[in-house]
């Protein structure tokens, strides 16, 4: 294995074995591996970026970390002991900066490996994995299963997205669902029409049992 790749491995374990809101190491192994699928798929040869960039997505994200600043220096830090090109780090960095939703305030797609590992990670929050990260996540942050007296929120600010009231039922209307229609590759479209029909599935058996619905 390059050296690079479990340099990187190591140190992303280190920082989210224990997480506990669906951003595990399980996580971000997932998501490298369809990103290595979809690039595959898609006729990229050289991997070594997109590999790369799925393992170190989720490290700087401040949803998980104490700041902003710490998540960028847990990030530099690990690039930092990587045998990599400055160019090379750049374009890691680039990718990484472009993935996150931040409640749809996400930044433009540079490039299409920024466009593979981000539909790798959207898809890895639908289907029957995203539902069960979804609770786990609403879970960590003390929000309750649903609340039908709250509203599905729109046009958010991050802030608003981050720290606002809701549940987990509504964070399928707010981001879960919106995201078949934000892949970018042919093969993120084609993975994510399963797991799309899976999640409208869930959602009317949720609703028929909260309704008292045999």
């Amino acid at each position: 294995m390059n050296e690079a790749i479990l340099l990187t491995e190591n140190e992303v374990k280190g920082i989210l074995e224990k997480d506990a809101s669906g951003h595990d190491w399980h996580h971000i192994d997932r998501v490298r591996k369809l990103a290595l699928h979809i690039g595959r798929k898609e006729g990229i040869n050289d991997l070594h970026i997109i590999e790369l960039s799925a393992l170190l997505h989720d490290v700087s994200d401040d949803k998980l970390q104490p700041s902003y600043m710490r998540g960028q220096e847990l990030l530099e830090s690990i690039l930092d002991q990587l045998n990599l090109h400055q160019i090379d780090k750049s374009k890691i960095k680039s990718i990484i900066d472009s993935v996150s939703f931040k409640g749809g305030n996400q930044k433009p797609l540079s490039s299409i490996e920024a466009k593979i590992v981000r539909d790798a990670d959207r898809l890895d929050a639908i289907g029957a994995i995203g539902i069960a990260r979804t609770f786990a996540y609403g879970g960590s942050k003390g929000q309750s299963l649903y609340n039908p007296e709250l509203s599905v929120r729109k046009n958010m600010t991050l802030e608003e997205y981050r720290n606002g009231e809701s549940s987990s039922i509504h964070h399928f209307y707010e981001k879960l669902l919106t995201l078949k229609d934000s892949m970018c590759t042919n093969t993120g479209r084609e993975i994510a029409e399963e797991r799309h029909t899976y999640m409208e599935g869930f959602l009317k058996q949720f609703f028929n049992e909260w309704n008292g619905h045999q």
